[in-house]
């Protein structure tokens, strides 16, 4: 789709025109401790975008300054996310490879009075910080001299205290009105193994303290980032000019992209699979982007979905099927179109000979034709949806099969129903039809006109397949107060056992059609030649059945 300006490029353009920066150059930089979701894609779209569209570059740099909650199983996963969203980071970085440098300048900040160790444990430091009503009261560490400074904060590196017995601090204003300015913890101590250095570091920095320093070795022009971050820009820039870094990178903050019926937050998503609510991260259902991924969503449609949703200073909410009208318009001239069943009622038709089974050629798409066309089968026995029959024609707006309606099978006749079978149960398990051999399709037979258009699967050659349809995973309704695990929609994965016509003897996984009449499948990653599974990705905008 055409690309749309906003007002961080503008920013760029002027920077490049002023001689400010002779190139761009942003970063992704994603914390490991989860796999990434529909609201990463905003931050990830818009760094790669507007560099590549000013001709400059983007690093893909992991946040791993808190190995509490990290893993390797997150790096790969944000790497695939990230490549499957088809952009290429001009490097891939990670706040670990700075740990040494920041270290030598938290020492820096010390030597020049403007880092202190501090003893208040983190209740202590909260408390004594104030609130936005009352100034901070000054750490009685605070003054500690730069010697003793020194060598605590080396005693922290060499483990010689617990964790939380000691933090490093900045020393900037306990008044300010900004309370992230009321000496900001820059280190604290942690033993845990980190999934890179190991066991080489007991004390991490604070994302405040490294995330600057990362932007500013790097060469970072602007550090886009989301509205949470705005009133921390004054730390940022406090860091970058008291630890006299050469290179001055620009923060620059964005809103975030809420989308109505849609978990947005990694600790719900988290307690989802930790809790066995859904299958995984993956989970077709989930707003993960391995998830959508797996469910058939195209990289394409959710760029442009981004990009239409445009860039502001203020957070937003989306409603999802504005999202899901941009996943249509991209599978529309992409889908081969095929017939599908996915609650089947046999129709017998009782004046068609027996063993006969005749093929009629079709276009897969008929708005694509370079898609090619496919051979439909024909015989005695055929599948209807369930849906597509009532003994009664209920009322003049149905429009499709009853006791004495006639209707036309796409690519095939008309069909009349006459009768139908019942099971011990008196459910209709059959539905016995005549057809009139003169209304082949294409044969330009008009002296009639058929009550609607319905579609089918030829019994002998159908695939026998399971569907896997999904609908919002939690209820979203502002009046109701329970928890998110308690609205969680019980019919969010439903499934159905069908057939669809034969196309193929192999699909591969991922493989995209558009269902006739119902709405855009994929092929999941657990279905087999004998064991065809299909996600329905999404439904037809304007679905008639």
């Amino acid at each position: 789709m055409e690309e749309i300006s906003n007002f961080i490029k503008t920013i760029m353009i002027n920077d490049l025109e002023s001689g400010k920066c002779k190139s761009i150059l942003t970063r992704f930089p994603p914390e490991p401790n989860a796999y990434l979701h529909i609201g990463h894609a905003r931050a990830i779209i818009t760094n790669f975008e507007l560099a590549e569209s000013l001709n400059g570059k983007t690093n893909l740099r992991f946040d791993d300054t808190n190995p509490a909650k990290e893993d390797v199983e997150f790096v790969e996963a944000i790497k695939n996310d990230i490549e499957w969203l088809g952009y290429h980071p001009a490097k891939i970085l990670f706040g670990s490879d700075y740990f040494d440098q920041t270290y030598d300048l938290a020492i820096k900040l010390i030597k020049k009075g403007l880092a202190y160790v501090c003893d208040l444990n983190q209740e202590e430091i909260s408390k004594y910080r104030g609130d936005f009503n009352n100034p901070g009261i000054d750490s009685p560490y605070r003054n500690r001299s730069i010697e003793e400074n020194l060598e605590l904060f080396k005693n922290m590196r060499e483990g010689k205290y617990q964790e939380g017995e000691k933090v490093l601090r900045a020393k900037i204003d306990m008044t300010s009105p900004n309370i992230n300015m009321r000496d900001p913890v820059l280190y604290r101590i942690l033993y845990i193994n980190h999934h890179r250095t190991g066991n080489k570091w007991c004390i991490y920095p604070m994302y405040d303290f490294a995330h600057p320093i990362q932007d500013a070795i790097e060469g970072i022009t602007h550090s886009l980032c989301s509205l949470e971050y705005d009133n921390h820009r004054p730390l940022y820039d406090w860091v970058v000019e008291k630890c006299e870094m050469p290179h001055i990178p620009q923060q620059i903050e964005f809103g975030r992209l809420n989308i109505t019926d849609t978990i947005m937050s990694k600790r719900y998503l988290r307690e989802l699979v930790n809790t066995n609510k859904v299958t995984g991260y993956d989970d077709p259902r989930m707003p993960t982007l391995v998830g959508l991924a797996r469910r058939g969503y195209t990289p394409d449609s959710i760029k442009n979905f981004v990009k239409a949703s445009g860039l502001s200073r203020i957070n937003s909410t989306i409603e999802g099927n504005m999202l899901e009208h941009f996943l249509r318009e991209d599978l529309k001239l992409k889908s081969s179109r095929l017939m599908a069943v996915l609650d089947p009622l046999k129709v017998v038709i009782t004046n068609y000979e027996d063993d006969k089974i005749e093929y009629v050629e079709a276009l897969n798409n008929s708005e694509n034709e370079d898609l090619g066309s496919r051979k439909i089968a024909f015989s005695k026995n055929i599948y209807i949806e369930r849906s597509d029959f009532e003994l009664e024609k209920p009322n003049k707006h149905y429009k499709r099969l009853a006791l004495g309606v006639e209707v036309r099978l796409f690519h095939a006749y008309f069909i009349k129903a006459n009768d139908v079978v019942y099971d011990k149960d008196g459910q209709i398990i059959e539905v016995h039809c005549t057809y009139d051999p003169l209304t082949k399709s294409g044969s330009g037979f008009n002296e009639r006109k058929p009550n609607g258009t319905i579609h089918f699967v030829e019994a002998t050659t159908a695939i026998p397949t399971t569907f896997n349809l999904f609908e919002t995973l939690v209820i979203d309704n502002p009046e109701d107060k329970r928890s998110f695990i308690e609205r969680l929609n019980p019919n969010s994965w439903m499934v159905k056992k069908g057939y669809i016509e034969k196309v193929k003897d192999h699909f591969d996984v991922l493989e995209k059609f558009q269902f006739i009449r119902d709405g855009y499948y994929a092929v999941d990653k657990n279905s087999k030649d004998d064991d065809l599974i299909f996600n329905r990705i999404v439904s037809l905008k304007s679905s008639v059945k």
